[in-house]
């Protein structure tokens, strides 16, 4: 099935054929996980987001038409909303706290004990910082072109605007990296590929 492009997998996997969706699971399942990890900073967070993701895409499927041979613009999509949501639970659940009166004890990952972890989680907190800095929407489109390694047309897809949009977008950020100084490299050439 390997040489079978997303759309044909994707509308046999709405027919009930598993095995396609699970080599849609096995080709993009790494660029969605990178991506969630960029965005949270956070091994085990970004593992549960990407299952979320790919539930998401599994009670959907039959819903969903891809417009692109690759599901990926798509699975992007989905991935931005769920840590959106996730983000917003979080925020939902630190204001009623108080409310509660209750006391959170949270306890470490373990493992973010270990050093190779906690070295590749200080350098994507480093780069989070130097994109929080960029607006939205310039961060967005260095999110899906640099980190995820999308074209700028299925950058466009994901984000539902024009490719001149995101090209615009694309080199403002760049220039605005520049400008800071000190901003970490966000090159297609060092795609600071996470691998769990």
């Amino acid at each position: 099935m390997t040489g079978i492009s997303d759309q044909e997998l994707w509308r046999r996997a709405n027919e009930g054929e598993t095995e396609a969706f699970g080599v849609l699971f096995d080709r993009h399942a790494k660029a969605i996980y990178n991506f969630l990890f960029r965005r949270t900073t956070n091994w085990s967070e970004a593992e549960d987001l990407t299952s979320a993701v790919f539930l998401q895409a599994w009670r959907r499927r039959a819903e969903v038409v891809l417009d692109r041979e690759s599901a990926l613009p798509w699975l992007l999509r989905t991935a931005d909303y769920t840590v959106r949501n996730e983000w917003r639970s979080k925020q939902r659940y630190r204001r009623a706290l108080p409310s509660f009166q209750l006391l959170v004890n949270d306890q470490p990952d373990h493992a973010d004990d270990v050093s190779a972890r906690l070295d590749d989680q200080r350098e994507a907190k480093e780069l989070r910082r130097a994109l929080r800095r960029l607006p939205r929407h310039q961060r967005e489109v260095v999110e899906l072109c640099i980190w995820a390694g999308l074209d700028q047309q299925a950058a466009a897809i994901a984000l539902d605007v024009p490719i001149g949009t995101v090209k615009s977008r694309l080199s403002r950020a760049r220039r605005h990296l520049r400008d800071i100084g000190g901003a970490p490299s966000l090159t297609p050439e060092d795609p600071r590929e996470i691998v769990p």
